[in-house]
């Protein structure tokens, strides 16, 4: 097989309901940069961390896997920035990794390694997002933010047993703020650096005391355009001229509105229902930027670029849904029901090239214009879970249930021939899709305790999954005519039913140490990518990717439960990998790889030596390896010459559009898989005489070696990024509001975080932000 990769303001308050509003001026909770919960300074030990990894609450050191925590407040501090809600959480949680390459609306999650960098709107990625029991399956619906959080959750491995196909490398579990019978609110606001603004706000209370409650929650984020584009000359169109401050920032308005009914102790009704609206910028390539041997981008600007495409890269999104969960407990055992719809439709334009051609011109001419487009028509996602779960406790636990699953939308592509002069570029030259997902599947899991302080826990999950693509509008040349080649598909339908199950011991050791193996089985199921259409090409599509992991670990509460210190170890082999790239012409395509494997470690660590400090550490090392001998990809190229260098052999094939560059993949890293992360934590609270808090916190994450492509080259990877955080404020009595100045990447880093090979070009982190904050609450 031969192959490569390719990778590709509105006013703040528009359309938010007057009620949400209101949220804005409601003061917050106290934030706080650990990773764990906060405790209050007072205390001694460390709070309980109590999860639902296994869809039932249960302490943290005692979950037989591998669960990493972050809590509402700890997401609330890295976003103070305007940072988006999901990015923020990169490297916080050891072995989890988050970038975009194609702006806010469309994030790519990475758990161990493992992950997906496909930009294609229809792909699937093998981490799971989870918000409030809903499963997010389209990566639009993945970038959802999150607020008004309670916790986040990363289970990491696989998790097919209670949750399904598509979670080969984990799952990211949201649980926000439900409603309760007493008022309560919270909100957190500041503002900084380019006009960033963020309110992060929920009130709630009983409507009929003691049967129905509410709850309202909002995000509000806002950037004004900080990057200017200096180019000038002919476009598609017409001609531009230098503009000032024209992308960059972006508006997104968020709401969510939760009722509870509790008509008494054996049954209970929670709805939800949320809305987005989204308007931005989308990814920025700087072309260039990368100079042939070193992935140094020092000396490009971070607010400057040339695009002579894209119309400045817009990108909007419109977002709705809502679910019904109730619970009927008969005693016994407890059924569960959890319906949810979503739906989205928008787009996301871009100069996918980086930029005009004088750097890089594509067959002789200067100004190659390279533009792409994705439009979402509608998509609708329902999904329905039944579960029956037997009441907790004792030495016997279980559970079983059925899920069903079902998306589908209509998507347009568009995909400048920027290689073809003007007089021969098709203004046809985009195709529409219609995409279907079902998938059904039953489930159970047990748990016994064998002996004093053994439990065993298995679970097993039998999964139909199925994908249908078909081509509704095909390619067009000026006169109305497609120019398929004989034997194109225009409908391809893949089906594949495949077990998933895993098995763990716990050990309780002491009441503060808990010992745990686990071994599991999963699967994502088959893909189909329809954006080749665009360039004449047939549908790619991947067979199942079927993985075998395992990991033991430790679990502990020392010194009087003022250090919990978790570790683990692991390994995994993923067979048939689904990986991106490209064909001999150019055109992105999806394929199987043989297989690839990696071992590693995490461990995560919170101190309390002192009430008043609390310290917290978390660390991964990971290696991985693709492991197919006979899978070459494109690389780096452009007018018949490489324009990267690559480690490997080159081995050059002659072409309709010139010379493709090809190299051997065999024992290379999976990409956006750094070797190790560390995050560093640290908050010092000092009692003032009015029973009030000075504070100063700070936050510090270092990433390491990380290869950004299928391939080794000096150019696309990144080694020592880091980023870090400082906070210092005032927290009243009570924690009744807090006050502080913060800094978000405080020594203004300019990190590399994704590649365009043919252009040199590149994706750089978010910019310093520096500013205010006021966050409080009020019961």
């Amino acid at each position: 097989m031969t192959v490569t990769r390719t990778r590709l303001t509105t006013s703040l308050l528009r359309g938010i309901a007057p009620a949400t509003l209101l949220l804005a001026a409601l003061p917050a909770a106290a934030q706080d940069t650990t990773t764990a919960p906060a405790a209050a300074p007072a205390e001694d030990g460390l709070g309980e961390i109590v999860v639902t990894a296994e869809r039932r609450s249960e302490n943290l050191q005692r979950v037989p896997l591998s669960v990493g925590v972050a809590s509402g407040d700890a997401l609330r501090a890295f976003q103070a920035g305007g940072d988006d809600t999901l990015l923020s959480l990169s490297g916080r949680v050891p072995g989890l990794y988050v970038e975009t390459t194609t702006g806010r609306i469309f994030p790519r999650f990475y758990i161990r390694g493992l992950g997906n960098i496909d930009f294609y709107l229809g792909a699937s990625q093998p981490v799971t997002i989870i918000q409030d029991d809903v499963i997010l399956e389209h990566v639009v619906l993945k970038s959802n933010p999150v607020y008004d959080v309670r916790q986040v959750e990363v289970l990491r491995g696989p998790q097919g047993s209670l949750f399904g196909r598509n979670t080969t490398a984990g799952i990211i579990k949201f649980d926000t703020i439900k409603p309760t019978n007493d008022f309560d609110s919270r909100a957190s606001a500041s503002v900084g650096t380019y006009g960033s603004v963020s309110v992060d706000a929920g009130v709630g209370g009983p409507l009929i005391k003691d049967l129905l409650s509410i709850r309202v929650s909002t995000l509000l984020q806002h950037r004004e355009n900080y990057v200017d584009n200096v180019y000038a000359g002919v476009t598609q169109d017409s001609t531009a001229t230098p503009r000032k401050n024209a992308m960059g920032g972006f508006d997104d308005r968020n709401v969510r509105v939760q009722l509870a009914l509790t008509p008494g102790n054996a049954f209970s009704l929670d709805l939800s229902g949320h809305a987005r609206w989204y308007d931005g910028t989308s990814t920025l390539f700087h072309r260039a930027a990368l100079k042939k041997g070193s992935n140094d981008v020092q000396a490009e600007p971070r607010n400057i670029v040339a695009l002579d495409e894209g119309n400045d890269n817009p990108q909007s999104y419109t977002t709705y849904g809502g679910s019904v969960r109730a619970t009927y407990d008969f005693g016994p055992a407890a059924l569960t029901s959890i319906t949810a719809y979503e739906t989205t439709s928008g787009f996301s334009r871009g100069d996918t090239d980086g930029g005009a051609g004088a750097n890089f011109p594509v067959r002789g001419t200067a100004n190659g214009f390279g533009q792409s487009q994705g439009q979402i028509r509608d998509l609708d996602q329902w999904s329905q879970e039944l579960r029956l779960s037997g009441t907790q406790g004792g030495r016997f636990n279980w559970q079983v249930g059925g899920l069903y699953f079902d998306t589908r939308d209509i998507t347009d592509f568009y995909q400048r021939t920027f290689f073809l002069t003007t007089a021969q570029r098709n203004p046809n030259n985009w195709v529409r899709l219609h995409d279907v997902n079902t998938s059904w599947a039953g489930f159970g899991q047990i748990s016994y305790e064998l002996m004093d302080r053994l439990t065993l826990t298995a679970g097993g999950r039998i999964t139909e999954d199925k994908k249908r693509t078909q081509l509704l509008k095909p390619v067009q040349n000026v006169a109305g005519v497609s120019q398929y080649p004989a034997g194109f598909r225009t409908d391809v339908t893949l089906k594949a039913t495949k077990p998933s199950w895993d098995a763990s011991l716990l050990y309780q050791a002491s009441p503060d140490i808990s010992l745990y193996s686990r071994i599991a089985q999963g699967f994502r199921g088959p893909t189909i990518q329809g954006r080749s259409a665009v360039f004449n090409s047939d549908f790619s599509t991947a067979n199942s990717e079927t993985i075998l992991s395992w990991e033991t670990g430790i679990k502990t509460r020392l010194l009087d439960n003022t250090l919990s210190l978790n570790a683990t170890v692991f390994g995994y082999r993923v067979n048939d990998i689904q990986l991106n790239g490209n064909d001999l012409n150019g055109n992105g395509i999806l394929f199987n790889g043989n297989k690839a494997e990696a071992y590693g470690m995490e461990a995560e660590a919170n101190w309390k030596p002192v009430p008043n400090l609390t310290l917290g550490a978390g660390l991964s090392l990971l290696h991985s390896a693709i492991r197919d001998k006979t899978t070459e990809v494109q690389i780096c190229a452009l007018n018949n010459a490489v324009v990267c260098t690559p480690s490997a052999a080159v081995r050059p094939v002659p072409g309709a559009f010139g010379t493709t560059f090809l190299v051997k993949i065999d024992g290379e890293p999976l990409p956006n898989a750094p070797e190790y992360n560390v995050d560093l934590t640290a908050r010092y609270d000092q009692p003032l005489g009015n029973g009030g808090r000075a504070f100063i916190a700070g936050d510090f994450n270092i990433q390491g070696y990380t290869q950004f492509v299928l391939y080794k080259t000096k150019e696309f990877t990144a080694n020592g990024n880091f980023e870090g955080g400082l906070k210092i404020g005032y927290a009243a009595p009570d924690d009744a509001y807090e006050l502080a100045v913060f800094a978000r990447n405080i020594t203004g880093e300019k990190n590399l975080k994704g590649v365009i090979e043919n252009y040199m070009a590149a994706v750089f982190n978010e910019p310093r932000i520096i500013g205010v904050s006021l966050s409080g609450k009020f019961r």
